[in-house]
């Protein structure tokens, strides 16, 4: 019987020090490929634990790869050395393509992914056992195309509470990602009409606009985001932008290019704009910034919001609200779509925000990057790149950005940077015309950054940007 002492797990969740010691036992050979793990029951009353631990270890253990389970028989240890040989033979171009990350990277400055440790599995898996217990007549009928009222209601309350807002559950529609949402509005508001993207910005959206044929314009910036002289030259009708933390530069949009844009909305019929507040909630210092909707009298504002920034990536679920006087259309002209998220997802995600797990996991999360970043800052300042580089826009959201004086190209750096396996991406990137382009700015987005990593990218740092080597 596997025996581990919890002494050294300190304020960790004890399901988390189970899983780390099985996972180093896994990675270090101790436990053989297809070795049968103890069951839940036996193995959380040798350790002295509860079984819900266990569970959760091995739920956790399921996910990445290192256990599989077969029905009825138990958990068995992956054979990892197969499937990475596996994985390396797997060479076409067309997966290396679509798995953009699936190379294994020292820092990877341009990844969203949520680390593992920080997302509340056992609170997950309660909630999961409770609405399967309590919900069951729920499950078994379908949800209204904007989502389940108990989610909805949830929501609306966040928002009340994070954000200043006051929206009734009918303005919100809830779907599986905030790229299935665009496609909702696009039929919402007229394919006819002209969509405005912020450049510099996450050409993704610029993407998924052509994608359905539309007429799209990038949409210049100045230091207080989208120029209104630009919506105009350009014959936007429907401004997409991220005023609370934009992406890349970071800007915070100030008041009164707000009123600004609210103005311009208002001027004619059919105009809206599209407010992005991907990541609004970790803001690292200040109070939180007012959303643009809160401010909106006219009703010219759709709010879009996401939970793959607070919980994880692969948490598909997003929701936009909806200016008052758009909830009948919107009912009246798609609500004959299927909702695309799960009851099952909606219910657990509506009890893990109305029992105040939500709050709990965003300050637990805001500390947790505060440190991470923090971390990443004092080794900067400390290191050879101080002297070259000038830090700015690291209070909102998960990124920074970093100005390097070199004379070397962003590409050259990139490439450089790429060997030591640190992947980074420059301002420049992001630009749709040239001439625009600022160049030497680095995005360092650090939110999946492991801590034990920072030390040697900045040494990574050091020798690209000032040729000192670690010897």
């Amino acid at each position: 019987m596997l025996t581990y002492s919890f002494q050294s797990a300190g304020s960790k969740p004890l399901y988390q020090h189970l899983y780390q010691c099985i996972k180093n036992d896994i990675v270090q050979g101790t436990l053989a490929a297809d070795e049968k793990l103890p069951s839940k029951r036996s193995f959380a009353k040798n350790l002295g634990i509860s079984t819900i631990t266990v569970e959760n270890a091995y739920a956790q253990l399921v996910a990445e790869g290192f256990v599989y389970s077969l029905p009825k028989k138990g958990f068995f240890v992956t054979d990892i050395r197969k499937s990475l040989s596996e994985k390396g033979n797997k060479n076409s171009k067309k997966e290396d393509n679509m798995e953009i990350g699936a190379k294994e990277y020292l820092a990877d400055f341009t990844s969203n992914q949520t680390c593992s440790e920080q997302f509340p599995f056992s609170i997950w898996a309660k909630l999961m056992r409770a609405v399967l217990k309590e919900e069951r007549e729920g499950l078994m009928v379908n949800a209204p195309c904007a989502g389940i009222r108990q989610l909805r209601e949830a929501i609306a309350e966040h928002l009340k509470a994070f954000r200043g807002m006051e929206v009734e559950p009918e303005q919100i529609v809830v779907g599986s990602g905030t790229e299935y949402l665009y496609g909702l509005l696009l039929q919402l508001l007229g394919m006819e009409k002209c969509y405005g993207v912020e450049n510099p910005g996450y050409h993704k959206i610029y993407k998924i606009y052509k994608s359905h044929q539309v007429a799209c314009s990038y949409v210049r910036m100045d230091g207080a985001g989208v120029l209104v002289s630009s919506l105009e030259q350009n014959g936007v009708d429907v401004a997409h932008i991220s005023p609370s933390h934009h992406f890349p530069t970071g800007i915070v949009m100030p008041v009164s290019r707000r009123y600004e844009l609210l103005g311009w909305a208002a001027k004619r019929e059919g105009r809206y704009i599209i407010e992005d507040d991907y990541d609004s909630e970790l803001r690292l210092a200040g109070k939180p910034v007012p959303s643009l909707q809160s401010i909106d009298i006219e009703e010219k504002v759709i709010y879009m919001n996401t939970f793959t920034k607070t919980l994880s990536s692969t948490v598909r679920i997003s929701y936009m609200v909806l200016p008052h006087h758009l909830v009948n259309r919107f009912s009246e002209r798609l609500s004959f779509y299927s909702c695309t998220v799960s009851n099952f997802e909606q219910y657990v995600l509506a009890r893990f925000i109305r029992e105040g797990y939500f709050e709990k996991h965003i300050n637990r999360m805001r500390n947790y990057y505060h440190e991470k970043r923090d971390l990443l800052l004092k080794q900067i300042a400390g290191s050879s790149v101080a002297g070259c580089c000038m830090i700015s826009e690291e209070d909102a959201g998960l990124h920074f950005l970093m100005e390097i004086d070199t004379s070397r190209g962003d590409e050259e750096v990139c490439a450089a940077l790429e060997k030591e396996g640190i992947r980074i991406l420059s301002v420049a990137q992001y630009y749709e015309n040239p001439e625009e382009k600022r160049n030497h700015i680095f995005v360092m987005n650090y939110s999946s950054l492991k801590k034990e990593n920072i030390k040697m990218a900045i040494q990574g740092l050091e020798k690209v940007f000032v040729g000192k080597s670690d010897k």
